[in-house]
């Protein structure tokens, strides 16, 4: 069967409690998703401490995309397509830099300012400027119309119709307000470089996972149980080390996830870890209360602090996790390649301490070396071998489904229910065929 020209055939994939396996190793449905999913949704892009000065840019891919995130001379961050208007060459070819006023083409030296306005032409004379008007090329570098910056927090929306940025993320925004109020100052830096680990799935296995609460004490008793095992027996006396404090949690019983709870937001959006979490129980850092009660007041600090939230998902692709500071980034390379990229930040103004409990966090479970990251990518690759079979055809994601669920809005529920991925698989059919009706 052909996805390309047939929407409802695309719908059908996702049922109320299960999803067909093309979702996950079917090309065509990948090439949808490139096409259609990451342009009609809200997607991150980049933290605007990456780019703190006029001239600096990262360049990044939004879906299969090439993009570049720069500071302009007016001090706004804009998006442009990373393709020179000429011959169709990447612009940027490095990671990060600073490109000064301009950027400038490595092929024949086109040059364009910083919002991807055309600025010159080597020997403009050998075009004749009316016949160069009426080509597309003289628009320059083609920006992204539609750029939002949230404390600091880049995300941009492809298409130019579609759900307005407040209307995607209505109430999971908090999230992101948790994170930066976390600093006395009201601002996050990114820290600490950043983690890329490539794995063999399709990306939507490692965005259902992060609000998987059933699989930890199940996957993770080989890796984080040991290191339990080993801190249990040390001397008497012996100070529990940072690594011990982050890694007991992930074997917590049926029990505390369960208690945990979920919460579900609309268009894909939710978080685990609502009434408690894994990141509830860390050692207290000298000086940080007091920062935090001067900034905000006694009420407030212990309000922000006493939120640890522990995954939110921002669909499409992103995790971010508010106590301990970081973020997962989902780029899909191919339905079978995912590569994942784990960034840190600094609270800025709060104890340094706090940032080497964050670095200590991404190293120990979201690095290629992990010794926890290995349970979760040895799975996936299964998974992904294992979907192949002519055995069955669907996914399963029916525990404590409720057959109300598609008419309540933003609720918590039991944090083993499996709402969320629910939530995220009705989203990823409504974004990726949105815009097939109108060519259908």
């Amino acid at each position: 069967m052909s996805y390309r020209n047939n929407p409802t055939a695309v719908q059908a994939l996702v049922r109320p409690a299960e999803v067909h396996k093309d979702l996950f190793i079917d090309e065509e449905i990948f090439a949808l998703e490139m096409e259609h999913l990451f342009a009609n949704t809200w997607v991150y892009v980049g933290h605007g401490s990456q780019v703190p000065n006029a001239g600096d840019f990262i360049t990044t891919t939004i879906g299969d995309q090439p993009v570049i995130m720069v500071r302009h001379t007016d001090k706004t961050v804009r998006v442009l397509h990373n393709r020179c208007p000429h011959k169709g060459v990447m612009v940027a070819g490095d990671t990060c830099g600073n490109t000064g006023k301009f950027f400038r083409c490595p092929y024949h030296a086109w040059t364009f300012k910083t919002d991807g306005a055309l600025l010159s032409i080597p020997l403009k004379k050998g075009y004749d400027s009316a016949v160069l008007q009426q080509c597309e090329a003289s628009h320059g570098m083609a920006p992204v119309e539609n750029v939002r910056d949230y404390r600091d927090f880049i995300f941009c929306r492809l298409n130019p119709e579609g759900l307005s940025f407040e209307e995607f993320f209505g109430e999971s925004l908090s999230t992101i307000d948790n994170m930066v109020d976390r600093s006395p100052e009201g601002r996050l830096e990114v820290a600490g470089g950043v983690l890329r680990y490539l794995h063999d799935c399709n990306w939507k296995m490692l965005v259902d996972n992060q609000t998987d609460t059933c699989h930890p004490m199940v996957a993770h008793e080989s890796s984080a149980g040991t290191a339990v095992r080993v801190w249990e027996d040390a001397p008497e006396g012996t100070p529990k080390p940072m690594a011990v404090e982050q890694f007991a949690p992930f074997i917590s019983p049926y029990e505390f996830f369960e208690g945990m709870g979920i919460r579900v937001w609309e268009n894909g959006h939710g978080h685990t870890g609502v009434h408690n979490s894994i990141h509830a129980a860390y050692s207290s850092v000298p000086g940080y209360m007091e920062a935090m009660v001067a900034a905000y007041g006694e009420e407030r600090a212990h309000q922000i602090l006493a939120d640890t939230r522990h995954n939110t998902i921002y669909f499409p692709n992103i995790m971010v996790k508010g106590p301990i500071q970081t973020l997962r980034l989902f780029k899909p390379l191919a339905a079978n390649r995912t590569l994942v990229e784990s960034w840190t930040f600094r609270l800025v103004g709060a104890p340094d301490l706090l940032l080497e409990r964050t670095l200590m966090y991404n190293r120990l479970i979201n690095a290629p070396t992990s010794v926890v990251g290995h349970d979760d990518h040895e799975v996936y690759q299964r998974s992904q071998r294992g979907l192949h079979s002519r055995g069955r055809d669907w996914v399963n994601v029916a525990r404590l489904y409720e057959p109300t669920e598609p008419e309540r809005k933003n609720e918590a529920v039991n944090g083993t229910s499996e709402w969320q991925m629910r939530n995220q698989y009705q989203a990823w059919a409504r974004f990726t065929t949105a815009s097939m009706k109108e060519h259908a």
